[in-house]
């Protein structure tokens, strides 16, 4: 269960069966309206190869999870990396996602509502988010009103600190003459050199101590947002960690990943709570 915790440590996960359990922030759009039940979801990773039972194990999990939304929240956030490389084309998707992309339009169909903001592992948005879910796609962060609080939402990759050829590597990747590069292959081919694109846009490959200093940038914008009573909870992902930090009256959250955590946050009636997922 989340509660109050000491600065800087991790809160314990609440176990959940089911869920009862580029100008930055210019481009925060602040919704208005109430959600009773908020879902955010980040670095899922769900891969287009399964090439491990463990790895079809996750992958069943990450699809339980989905259908249990159906039915139970208002407003799903996908916060960045819910696939491990995310592409479209004119006529093709990549075809493993797509169970996990049914559930998906079953979430909708139930009355939820689907923002989906972009991380690191997101290169090229088509229209299927918008045209066939009914989603709003933002490119850095969402912000919106819940019971009361200001809530901001943000992958983070844009927010570490000295990651300056990274920025760089963004910047280019989701240029035009890259997107339109890519889209004259054959989706195999593009799909061959975007996982070697998205490895290296992985946090995985950075060292423990150097990611660790990169990612307190995540935390030190946070910060500066809650104490500049701009937001009550900043939300984000990347980093890989759960973690639950109260600053002030507010709350810095991360919703860590579903590779090692299978973690999640919910706002319910305002109240914001760090979640774990698990299977009976």
């Amino acid at each position: 269960m989340a509660g109050p915790i000491p600065p800087r440590t991790k809160t314990p996960l609440r176990s959940a069966n089911s869920p009862s359990s580029l100008a930055l922030i210019s481009s925060t759009i602040c919704s208005p309206g109430k959600y009773m039940r908020v879902y955010i979801l980040s670095d899922v990773h769900i891969k287009f190869t399964h090439s491990s039972p463990e790895e079809q194990a996750r992958h069943d999990r990450i699809l339980s999870f989905l259908k249990s939304l159906v039915g139970k929240a208002d407003l799903l956030v996908l916060n960045g990396d819910i696939f491990d490389l995310w592409a479209e084309w004119r006529f093709s998707l990549i075809k493993q996602y797509f169970p996990a992309l049914k559930l998906l339009a079953d979430v909708v169909e139930s009355g939820c509502k689907i923002v989906y903001v972009s991380g690191n592992h997101d290169f090229w948005f088509g229209d299927f988010f918008t045209k066939y879910l009914g989603a709003e796609l933002h490119d850095s962060s969402y912000g919106f009103d819940a019971d009361g609080k200001r809530i901001l939402i943000s992958h983070g990759d844009l927010f570490t600190l000295n990651d300056t050829r990274y920025k760089i590597f963004r910047r280019l990747v989701r240029s035009p003459f890259v997107r339109k590069i890519f889209s004259i292959l054959h989706p195999d081919l593009a799909l061959s050199l975007g996982n070697k694109l998205s490895r290296t846009s992985s946090v995985k490959r950075i060292a423990k101590s150097s990611h660790k200093a990169r990612v307190a940038g995540l935390e030190l914008f946070a910060r500066k947002q809650i104490q500049a009573g701009k937001y009550d909870y900043v939300i984000m992902g990347h980093s890989h960690n759960p973690v639950l930090i109260p600053i002030g009256e507010g709350f810095y959250a991360n919703g860590g990943d579903w590779l090692r955590h299978n973690s999640f946050i919910t706002i319910i009636d305002g109240k914001l709570e760090l979640c774990q997922y698990q299977t009976d």
